[in-house]
């Protein structure tokens, strides 16, 4: 890719208008002061005292954060979250982003999918301890079912996006916002309506999406068509069960490998594009996510799948220098990752 070509790529970025549809969960850090801590009078165990809290959104949030931070011209959270404290800051943590949060529906039944992890202060820094989880294990439900389906179908239907992100977080089948029914909702959405990218991510069942643009990394390709994890370990390996994947969908697979960067697929071939080298120390927490939103703003720039997963590689590059925390990646950031490679 060129410089003028990336310039092109990253001017077209604001035009671009995109709903996420999946699992948003809000991120909840306690820091813990240990110098502080005291002993209950009642149980004589430790009480911990937490002198910080800070709040993001996290999941499907993480990847709305990275679009809002290349800045795409409108952005749509489309999920399900409770009634509850948790759900009034995950959604003022979208909105301070600029994401339109209407589309969430509110469930009194339902918690705010929500990952609590408290931080230890020591002296270099905030080391990260057990961390608590609030998930929901019970269906979603027929009518929230159909909430989210028709929120999507208007959007694609009145062609109010160019592109819909599906971010299938929750490992436990039917019990968050993408269900067999949702998936399947997709699939038909997918293949009648080719002109608005639809583009999933998951962590357990990115084997059962059909006509959708899907984005497993090697070890979840593998495991999708029942396959020893290791055998996509190499290029070749990673790229054989890219291109079974495209088969099966019927539409081109992104495999990301670390390190080693990106498999781009399609049914007949498996193009390798490599990352961008970045020197230690880094942290590669939401370097996925950062991916999915350099490749989707890619394709809906117009790049094509090779240079999407290098928009995408360049994300990831620059956010995963970012210690410590899930990172962003700015237009201005990419540039200068990008070059000292033009």
């Amino acid at each position: 890719m060129t410089r003028e070509r990336l310039e092109e790529l990253l001017d077209r970025i604001p035009t671009i208008r995109v709903a996420v549809l999946g699992d948003f969960f809000l991120d909840r850090y306690l820091v813990i002061d240990p110098a502080l801590a005291e002993r209950s009078i009642e149980t004589g165990l430790e009480a911990r005292q937490v002198v910080e809290v800070r709040c993001s959104p996290g999941a499907a949030g993480t990847v709305t954060s990275n679009l809002a931070a290349l800045g795409v011209r409108s952005l749509e959270a489309i999920g399900v979250i409770g009634d509850d404290g948790e759900g009034y800051e995950l959604v003022r943590g979208l909105q301070r982003t600029g994401v339109d949060t209407a589309p969430l529906a509110h469930a009194a039944a339902r918690f705010t999918p929500t990952y609590t992890k408290p931080m230890l202060r020591t002296a270099s820094g905030e080391r990260e301890m057990e961390r608590l989880d609030t998930k929901n294990r019970a269906p979603l439900g027929p009518d929230l079912e159909e909430r989210l389906a028709a929120a999507v179908a208007q959007r694609v239907a009145e062609r109010r996006v160019d592109a819909i992100v599906v971010m299938d977080q929750v490992e436990e089948r039917n019990c968050g916002a993408v269900t067999d029914r949702i998936r399947g909702m997709l699939a038909d959405l997918g293949r009648r309506v080719p002109g608005v990218l639809i583009f999933a991510d998951s962590r357990r069942r990115i084997g059962e999406y059909r006509h959708v643009v899907t984005k497993p990394n090697h070890h979840e390709a593998a495991r999708a068509l029942g396959s020893d994890p290791s055998t996509a370990e190499t290029p070749e390996g990673a790229g054989a069960c890219g291109k079974t994947l495209a088969t099966l969908c019927g539409r081109p697979v992104f495999v990301t490998m670390g390190a080693a960067g990106i498999m781009v697929c399609d049914a007949e071939r498996a193009t390798r594009v490599p990352s961008v080298p970045v020197p230690e120390p880094i942290d590669i927490v939401g370097a996925g996510d950062s991916a999915t939103a350099g490749i989707v703003c890619g394709l809906c720039a117009g790049a094509t799948p090779e240079e999407a997963a290098l928009l995408g590689n360049l994300c990831a590059a620059v956010t995963i220098r970012k210690l410590g925390t899930t990172g962003t990646a700015s237009p201005d950031e990419v540039r200068r990752t990008a070059a000292p490679l033009m």
